[in-house]
């Protein structure tokens, strides 16, 4: 740590694993809230916890940055918890972040961690009625989660709604936040809340705007930096496939099939293929769902429980889902497109290989996307094995693929037509997507044997054997 006299003291951890005795309780956090961290199978603080949290508890402003799945969100909800033992207060903290997704999750945590001493919360995120929100507000939590958009809705509409007590303000994600022109958000709360509080900001990146924002409202930060470089964890095998474009779901299929006994996140630029993906998939009988902007919050909400409930082993989505969301039990993260900005890479490989656990990532690349590829390899200084497979396997899936597009095409299509001309194009939800497969004449999937075609089982002519998350045709 530097002197005193900075303005901006700064204490760099560069290795992201803290001492092997370090614990909860010897860097400050009170016994109840241990045990809640120890009941959540947080043996110990990680390396950004273990920096950060003793600043906190002193009071003091922090910028933390570290990759993700480094325990950020933990950094900043146990102080929380801590001073809110020491003295309870409604509309005590504030935590703002890019995603409604992320929102939920923080405040799931945070009751998680909170439920042991009576935490009240409440979420605020656009998709969802203002006024059961207003409701949640009135009860007056203890801590309110919520994207900046939203927050201000309530802070002009909302009646009785202030914030003019509030003693913390989180910024989690914050370069996130700036990327998708929250300032003006952020600058009418920061409007409304008082400046004797404490402010954490917590980031990837430390962007130019996240300075900014630095500056505007922290005092006298002390500054934690955890692997400061883009790395992505040892405990991921990370993979690339090179393979002709026109190929790119026969390949996909492939993948979906030998690692069909594993749950999977796979993602994509686009709404429209992410719906596109998502039917192909299903129309072969694995046990896929799509989570993208387009989908309204209720649905994007639904899609992710499925999944995390285990009732669908593949999520197929665009970058929505690629920052602070943990779903513990991701085995496998495919880039089905290669990220445009490389540093969106090491947030899409981060929902695998969490908290020590090991995980498989796969980059399907195109002869379009080479140029991307070797920006990806020299940001993370790394080169990529190739994963091993047999292209003659691949291609005997083409005409069930091709048949498969063909009917995926069709669904959208109808899809689109039955929400009128000129209505917001996108995926509806999964059980629209059911019954587009009975009017197409398909069998649901679930419960079933999956179509799971081999070498082997081509040559046979039959079908192999099912996997998680399978169906039948």
């Amino acid at each position: 740590m530097a002197t005193g006299d900075d303005a901006n003291k700064t204490k760099t951890t560069t290795d992201d694993k803290p001492p092997a005795d370090e614990t909860f309780e010897s860097i400050g956090v009170c016994a109840e809230l241990a045990e809640a961290c120890a009941k959540l199978g947080w043996k110990r603080p990680s390396a950004i916890q273990t920096a950060s949290i003793p600043e906190a508890l002193k009071q003091r402003d922090v910028i933390g940055l570290a990759q993700t799945g480094s325990g950020k969100t933990g950094a900043f909800a146990l102080p929380i918890l801590q001073s809110l033992l020491d003295s309870p207060q409604a509309f005590h903290s504030l935590i703002l972040s890019p995603t409604r997704e992320l929102a939920i999750q923080i405040a799931e945590q945070i009751e998680a961690l909170g439920e042991g001493v009576g935490v009240r919360t409440a979420t605020l995120v656009g998709g969802v009625d203002m006024t059961l929100q207003a409701i949640k507000l009135g009860k007056r939590p203890h801590v309110i989660v919520g994207t900046p958009g939203r927050v201000v809705d309530h802070l002009e509409n909302t009646k009785g709604f202030s914030l003019r007590a509030l003693k913390v303000l989180v910024l989690d994600e914050a370069d996130r936040l700036l990327n998708l022109d929250f300032e003006e958000e952020i600058d009418k709360i920061l409007r409304v809340i008082p400046s004797e509080r404490r402010t954490q900001l917590f980031s990837a990146t430390m962007t130019n705007k996240v300075a900014k924002l630095q500056r505007a409202c922290l005092r006298d930060p002390v500054k934690v930096e955890v692997s400061a470089k883009y790395s992505t964890v040892d405990s991921l095998k990370q993979h690339y496939l090179f393979i002709p474009a026109k190929h790119k779901d026969c390949y996909a299929t492939y993948l979906f099939n030998e690692l069909s006994a594993s749950t999977l996140i796979v993602f994509s630029r686009t709404c429209d293929q992410t719906r596109k993906l998502a039917l192909i998939a299903r129309n072969l009988g694995f046990g896929a769902v799509p989570i993208h902007g387009q989908m309204s919050q209720p649905k994007r909400i639904a899609a992710l429980q499925k999944f995390k409930s285990g009732e669908r082993n593949i999520l197929i989505a665009t970058d929505v889902a690629s920052r602070g969301l943990d779903i513990p039990s991701v085995d496998v993260v495919i880039n089905y497109d290669v990220p445009q900005n490389s540093k969106d890479y090491v947030h899409r490989v981060g929902r695998t290989a969490r908290a020590g656990r090991s995980g498989l990532a796969v980059t399907m690349v195109t002869q379009y996307d080479v140029e991307l590829y070797q920006k990806i390899e020299r940001l993370i200084n790394k080169k990529l094995e190739k994963f091993p497979l047999e292209e003659e396997a691949v291609m005997l899936l083409y005409d069930r693929v091709n048949e498969a597009q063909r009917i995926a095409i069709q669904q959208m299509r109808e899809q689109d037509e039955r929400k009128g001309k000129g209505a917001k194009r996108g995926f509806k939800d999964d059980d629209d997507a059911d019954k587009l497969l009975s009017m197409m004449g398909r069998k649901e999937y679930g419960g079933g044997e999956k179509l799971r075609v081999t070498k082997q089982s081509k040559l046979n002519g039959g079908r192999g054997g099912g996997g998680r998350g399978g169906g039948r045709r």
